[in-house]
């Protein structure tokens, strides 16, 4: 097992490439933090320079990671990270936590691994991963340059309004959330004629689009639409990964998404899990810090 340098991590993601779309949570992370973006995880890989699993876990080292327990896997080849789960200090046990965007067909395996620490692994939510690995494929949005000229990044006056409207927020743990992803991550919003946001996207720590939401006297005028299409080609010309994870049962985001010429591998499934231990008393993360799907 080793912990991976800023040098490190830039070789890995460049060696993730290869594996997206399945690699692309992770890719994410890992460009966020090679682009100094503020994070409170640290990386480690099974071996080195040649690697089959890559873990994001809290930097015990950070402040902060204490109120961030999230763990993201992914991995090549399922044994590997089975040993590496089993036999390498690889992941805290001694408090609950969640797991991000796992693929789907490794969740059995964890599931095993975790119970025979005396932990539950609950779904919490299963997703569909679209991405746009080339922006030409980006078909036109409706509205036109109307509602382009309305677009501006959201700011610091803006962040109550989200954070009420996000399913996961309404608190103060919410509310520093999206500060957070307001503050040092892309965003867009289109306003109206003075200035009060109608509708928005912004960009997780992973990079990927999401917390997408119009204000219902708003919708069906193509707001979203454009939005998602602005946002993925300025996300493009910064050389940026293209993608968002849409849960199961948002077949409107789904639509949305496809129908702008972002695409999906069928075989893949990724999906958000709870973990929580019998055997200690301490909490999961509360839901407003859990960086979800559209």
């Amino acid at each position: 097992m080793r912990i991976l340098s800023r040098q490190e991590m830039q070789v890995a993601k460049q060696l993730l490439q290869k594996h997206i779309p399945k690699s692309l949570k992770v890719y994410g992370l890992l460009f966020a933090m090679n682009r100094n973006r503020p994070s409170t995880l640290e990386v480690l890989v099974d071996t080195w320079p040649e690697f089959k699993v890559v873990i994001c876990r809290p930097d015990p080292q950070n402040e902060r990671a204490s109120e961030d327990k999230k763990v993201t896997l992914f991995c090549t080849d399922e044994q590997a990270l089975r040993r590496m789960l089993r036999e390498e200090p690889a992941i805290d046990w001694s408090t609950g936590f969640l797991v991000e965007g796992l693929d789907v067909s490794n969740a059995p395996m964890l599931r095993e691994v975790l119970s025979e620490r005396g932990a539950i692994m609950r779904n919490f939510t299963q997703v569909r991963l679209l991405h746009l690995p080339d922006c030409s494929a980006l078909r036109p949005a409706a509205g036109g340059s109307e509602l382009v000229s309305r677009m501006t990044s959201l700011n610091d006056s803006h962040v109550d309004l989200v954070n009420r409207t996000w399913k996961l927020g309404g608190d103060e743990k919410g509310l520093r959330t999206v500060r957070h992803l307001v503050r040092h991550f892309p965003s867009l919003c289109i306003t109206d004629g003075r200035g009060a946001p109608l509708s928005w996207v912004l960009v997780y720590d992973y990079y990927a689009m999401g917390l997408l939401y119009t204000l219902p006297q708003h919708r069906g005028q193509g707001l979203a639409s454009a939005l998602v299409s602005s946002m993925a080609r300025r996300l493009h010309a910064r050389g940026f990964p293209v993608f968002g994870f849409v849960e199961e049962e948002n077949l409107l985001s789904y639509s949305l998404l496809s129908s702008l010429g972002f695409t999906e591998d069928p075989s893949y499934r990724a999906a958000w899990f709870q973990v929580s231990l019998n055997r200690s008393r301490s909490k999961t993360p509360h839901p407003s810090s859990w960086v979800l799907p559209m």
